[in-house]
């Protein structure tokens, strides 16, 4: 096989996620806090005009870049509530935000260019540098500063071969959310040292403390180097219709549909429709889920504070507590991989190591599950721990 295929890791997430899946196959009693998929259905109108779509017969090519009625949408939704000054012709639709990430890297990077990024990380960011023929220069945050980046290490990281950095607010796995103050610092630098900025905003809507703050909205500069990622998967729980978007300069934008073309061709032709109503959608529709996501938060933070030797914090957005492990490694489990195996079989509780996102110590929780769960399985996690506290 190629020598790229080397390059590639299984998804640990996705991996753990498939485990606990099997398990319950199997008829095991498993609670799952592992994937970062919101548990909710589409919303109903989401799905009533994709199916309507369909029928009325949608099924054809659509322009590579996507539909421009669903671009134009994408565009007043940027200028409205991103305060990103964009326009139709400057809007790509991909197959998820993942997609849209990648074809931004393999556009923007060329072999051995360097991207900083900022961990803990999705751990796909790595994957997908390296595929491009980059490097990453990952600048790691502490606890201790919420997980926020700090202007002094991310200047200290970018040399003579940075190209680009790229961050993702609010975070995962963290649930940090970047302040004005440090996201305007990025913006700064990126000028100074004449870098390209991808910002991952797929988490915009599922904010519970503090605001989210668009970099592309900072300034003239900010918005002329930036590519803003965005999508539908997590504000309208349509992790499976794979659809995202990319914001971002003309010329950058006309690169990419090109080499859209040549890898996927267009998004799902009916699936825009059903995005197109998304966006029309009054935004207290979808309110609800963000506030029920914000109850389970507070929730699932209350009873974790409650086991001896757990760190947990506040996150201020997405739905992740990254939970802070360390007093129970070192003894029956070396690390915090071997705990999340322990936990899978003992527990019957299925999580993330915190070191596949650069962030060791750790484990992440999603909170995207009933309460119910989440108190049945804060109480087996409570119970296995305190055999293992060293």
């Amino acid at each position: 096989m190629a020598a790229r295929t080397r390059l590639l890791q299984p998804s640990p997430t996705l991996a753990m996620t498939a485990k606990a899946a099997a398990m319950k196959a199997a008829g095991e009693d498993v609670i799952s806090f592992g994937a970062g998929e919101p548990d909710f259905d589409t919303p109903s109108p989401i799905c009533d005009a994709a199916i309507d779509a369909l029928r009325a017969g949608k099924t054809k090519y659509s322009a590579t870049c996507g539909l421009k009625e669903l671009r134009e949408a994408t565009a007043l939704k940027l200028v409205r509530e991103n305060g990103i000054h964009v326009a139709a012709d400057q809007i790509v639709i991909s197959n998820g935000a993942k997609q849209a990430i990648f074809s931004v890297l393999q556009v923007l990077i060329n072999p051995g260019d360097e991207v900083v990024v900022f961990a803990p990380l999705w751990a796909t960011y790595l994957q997908q540098i390296e595929l491009a023929g980059g490097v990453a220069k990952v600048v790691h945050c502490s606890a201790d500063n919420g997980f926020i980046p700090q202007p002094k290490d991310i200047e200290a990281a970018i040399g003579p071969k940075t190209k680009a950095i790229l961050f993702n607010s609010p975070n995962n796995p963290t649930g940090a959310i970047y302040p004005r103050e440090i996201v305007a610092e990025i913006a700064r630098l990126a000028k100074e040292h004449d870098l390209w900025i991808v910002a991952d905003e797929i988490y915009e809507k599922l904010v519970y403390e503090g605001k989210h703050v668009s970099i592309a909205s900072i300034s003239d500069d900010a918005a002329a180097r930036t590519l803003t990622i965005g999508g539908w998967s997590k504000t309208y729980s349509m992790t499976g219709w794979r659809i995202g978007f990319v914001a971002g300069p003309r010329d950058i934008m006309a690169a990419m549909t090109t080499y859209q073309e040549q890898v996927t061709g267009n998004v799902n032709t009916f699936i825009q429709y059903g995005a197109l109503k998304g966006l029309q959608m009054p935004p207290e529709d979808v309110e609800a889920m963000r506030e029920e996501f914000m109850a389970r938060r507070d929730l699932m933070a209350s009873l974790l504070s409650q086991i001896p030797g757990v760190g947990v914090g506040k996150p201020g957005g997405a739905f992740y507590h990254f939970v802070r492990v360390g007093e129970f490694l070192g003894g029956k489990v070396a690390d915090d991989i071997a705990l999340t195996e322990y936990l899978l079989h003992h527990a019957k509780v299925a999580a993330v190591p915190g070191s596949v996102f650069e962030g060791p110590g750790h484990i992440r929780l999603s909170y995207a599950n009933s309460r119910e769960a989440i108190k049945e399985g804060v109480r087996r996690l409570a119970e296995t721990l305190s055999c293992l506290r060293t």
